[in-house]
């Protein structure tokens, strides 16, 4: 039986962040209720469609899950049990920003089966968090997270974002320290990139927003993958800290180029050798009733081309790499057989380096890995 990681999206948030371009709302309290059911038939529907796949991960992202009453996510955890076969192991992570936890919902969220948050914290200092959008205080996040522990989660994400317009180096070093401080299982840390049709665009576009320079934010990224290290957190990716046994699977089934199945509004998924995803608009996507041949948009079949190069450049975020079994597990192919050229290149130019078992970028490699993963689109 084939393992998958199912990604469920709630696209409703209490309030829209400024630099967040990802399809979700506020203010649509009144068709969350439609929306969870419409999705509810959806879940139902595609565990009839996959149902000899193993669920091995649940990932509930946004938006924010969280913003949904407990009464609605529980329809939809509930779906998920009856309508798919689940791993006894499965890893079940739900995004929880903080401002829309409290420890009635935290008791909910454990009762329901999740065992791992990920909760969006982004910076310690509430005057960017204004700057940012968000909804909580630093002062709130501490409750919410001591709610967490109390409630018996034991792996716990917390997402960070760096480069932030107005933020010094001596914010993010406090923001980094304070926050491995808590000892959480898991950490991301993100540099802002300001997307097309998001506020903070606009104000780019405007003059109103200057942007940290490429030498603040490179210096404080080097700075955290050096002080989390010491802290006692392993870089497994670009982005992404853990404690030891504590990675993400979600992450790492997205990384290692593994099935994945997305539900709900405009959710991506990679399934039997098709990319696809869900319809964007929110009212068709209610109107549909879960009826996939109504959901299903751009479905695009994988060539064994886009196969190799999606497998190396998503391997490659990995600080393991790219091993040079799993390739020829994979493809039936040796490495250096199909890009021994572009190896050898990255090599010489100091961005990639061997260790017998595999390929992986250098340090420097990661700090302009699109450089290096163009080498690998055929």
């Amino acid at each position: 039986m084939d393992n998958i990681g199912l990604y469920i999206h709630i696209p409703f948030c209490r309030q829209k962040c400024l630099y967040c371009d990802f399809p979700s709302f506020a203010g649509k309290e009144g068709v969350m209720q439609a929306y969870v059911d419409a999705l509810t038939a959806e879940i139902k529907s595609r565990g009839k469609e996959y149902q000899k796949k193993k669920v091995v991960s649940i990932f509930f992202g946004g938006g924010t899950p969280t913003a949904l009453e407990i009464s609605m996510l529980e329809q939809l955890m509930q779906a998920v049990w009856e309508s798919w076969d689940i791993a006894e192991d499965v890893e079940i992570t739900t995004e929880a920003n903080p401002g829309t936890l409290d420890r009635e919902m935290v008791n909910a969220l454990k009762k329901m089966g999740f065992n791992r948050l990920s909760m969006g914290v982004q910076a310690w200092q509430n005057r960017l968090l204004k700057e940012l959008g968000r909804i909580h205080t630093i002062e709130g996040f501490l409750e919410n997270y001591q709610a967490v522990r109390e409630a018996g989660f034991e792996n716990v994400n917390v997402d960070l974002m760096f480069a932030l317009p107005y933020q010094t180096m001596e914010d993010w070093q406090e923001t980094v320290k304070n926050i491995t401080a808590l000892q959480p299982e898991h950490i991301s840390a993100y540099s802002l990139i300001i997307e097309e049709g998001t506020p903070f665009f606009d104000r780019y576009e405007k003059g109103l927003l200057e942007p940290a320079s490429e030498e603040l934010d490179r210096e404080m990224y080097h700075w955290a993958v050096d002080y989390l290290a010491e802290m006692g957190y392993e870089q497994y990716e670009i982005s992404n800290f853990a404690k030891k046994g504590r990675q993400s699977r979600h992450n790492r089934i997205y990384w290692q180029a593994e099935e994945y199945l997305g539900m709900g509004l405009g959710s991506h998924s990679y399934m039997e050798g098709t990319r696809f995803h869900n319809r964007y608009d929110l009212q068709g996507y209610i109107a549909a009733k879960g009826d996939v041949s109504l959901l299903k948009e751009e479905v695009e079949v994988i060539t064994e081309t886009d196969a190799l190069a999606e497998f190396m450049f998503l391997g490659l975020r990995l600080t393991e790499g790219v091993s040079f079994e799993r390739f020829r597990t994979r493809f039936g192919r040796e490495l250096y057989e199909v890009y021994g050229t572009q190896v050898r290149e990255l090599i010489e130019a100091g961005l990639l380096q061997e260790n017998g078992q595999g390929i992986r970028l250098t340090r420097r490699g990661i700090d302009v890995s699109n450089v290096a993963f163009e080498k690998f689109l055929l």
